[in-house]
């Protein structure tokens, strides 16, 4: 499906991306990227103060903000995320597992591989430099332990999460290269 890797190269869907290890044997697996003109060090803010509540996902807000507009600038008051802290996303919370300015965020919903959730999801956030500036890469890894799980990764969350991942990385793009101007 285009939306499983939408943005991204073969090398990037074949190579590895930091958190895969978080939920090695995930049924979902998508690999999304993008290139943005600014630095690493300048697109890790857009990232950090993600979260229902505070700057929003910038995707659809409608849909995942309440139609509250996500951020349209750097807030001080959310860059201090650290790994561990939770994530607000709206009716659940994420966990930051890995923050490492400015290359890499992951947040996972459920804990390690014993974690009895039904529904495991990590995504990851690469920022790579590129002689453009930044490539952004993502991967969402998943796994539905429900009646119809494989039905439901399939055909709800894959197609659902590339729509919402799709805006959102074209929205932290134009934010990151707008800010620059």
């Amino acid at each position: 499906m285009i939306l499983h890797r939408w943005g991204a190269t073969d090398e990037e869907v074949a190579a590895p991306v930091v958190g895969d290890e978080l939920l090695a044997h995930a049924r979902l697996v998508a690999t999304r990227a993008v290139t943005i003109a600014a630095p690493p060090g300048e697109v890790f803010p857009w990232l950090r103060q993600m979260g229902f509540g505070r700057a929003g996902w910038y995707s659809y807000d409608l849909i995942d903000n309440l139609g509250r507009r996500s951020a349209r600038t750097i807030h001080d008051e959310w860059q201090g995320l650290r790994a561990g802290d939770p994530v607000p996303g709206g009716p659940v919370d994420f966990e930051a597992v890995t923050v490492e300015p400015p290359h890499a965020l992951v947040i996972r919903l459920g804990r390690g591989p014993d974690d009895a959730r039904r529904i495991r999801f990590v995504l990851a956030y690469e920022l790579r430099d590129h002689p453009v500036g930044t490539r952004l890469v993502t991967r969402v890894r998943a796994t539905v332990k429900l009646p119809f799980g494989r039905l439901v990764e399939r055909f709800l969350l894959g197609p659902g999460d590339g729509i919402m991942l799709r805006r959102q990385l074209l929205n932290v793009k134009l934010r990151a290269e707008s800010a620059r101007t």
